[in-house]
């Protein structure tokens, strides 16, 4: 990576994104020293203009960002890092320093929906009572939705094909949550295999 620090006194703007919500969650400023300890950590470290030094964030909150990636624009004057964040991004104590929350990706809300009917154990609620039947009628419930998206697959009507497929996807959701897991879970196995061809 080669980046130009000539412009804005040696310092490049640097976009904060958070890998598994895709929300943008603040823009700080790295001159080379903060992008090399930056690299050499794996924990995001600022030139903070205020204080004129080197600014781990979370060093007093411990709300750190995780590395997961660095991207150069294409003049090499400003920096994309996608990050894990251990807890809220900005010092008024939310999420991003641009407002509280920005919608989540519809996937990773319906995850989320989950979740809390999970936690929540509703007697109304269809993820609780399909939860209370046991993992193995939720892995059926799986199968079954699978089996009926091949069916509609054979014909030709889209409506049926689709509202299967999102019973298939929904239930999947469920199992993934019921054992413990998540989107992001998978979505790391996908990308080594993308990586190995």
């Amino acid at each position: 990576m080669i980046l130009d620090f000539s412009k804005n006194n040696g310092l490049i703007p640097t976009i904060i994104q958070d890998y598994q919500t895709q929300q943008v969650l603040m823009l700080g400023y790295m001159n080379e020293e903060a992008l090399q300890k930056t690299l050499k950590e794996n924990i995001v470290t600022f030139f903070s203009r205020s204080k004129n030094r080197l600014w781990t964030k979370g060093e007093t909150s411990g709300n750190y960002l995780k590395v997961v990636s660095i991207k150069e624009d294409c003049d090499q004057d400003t920096l994309l890092i996608k990050v894990i964040p251990s807890g809220p991004t900005c010092h008024n104590g939310t999420t991003s320093c641009f407002a509280d929350e920005t919608p989540l990706p519809f996937l990773n809300q319906l995850e989320q929906v989950i979740e809390d009917r999970i936690a929540n154990q509703n007697a109304n609620s269809y993820v609780a009572s399909l939860l209370q039947k046991g993992i193995n009628k939720i892995a059926q419930k799986v199968g079954e939705e699978a089996v009926e998206l091949v069916i509609e697959a054979k014909d030709n009507n889209k409506d049926l094909f689709l509202k299967e497929a999102a019973d298939l996807l929904f239930h999947y959701l469920l199992l993934l949550k019921a054992k413990g897991f998540g989107l992001t879970d998978v979505e790391t196995i996908l990308k080594s295999r993308m990586k190995n061809g």
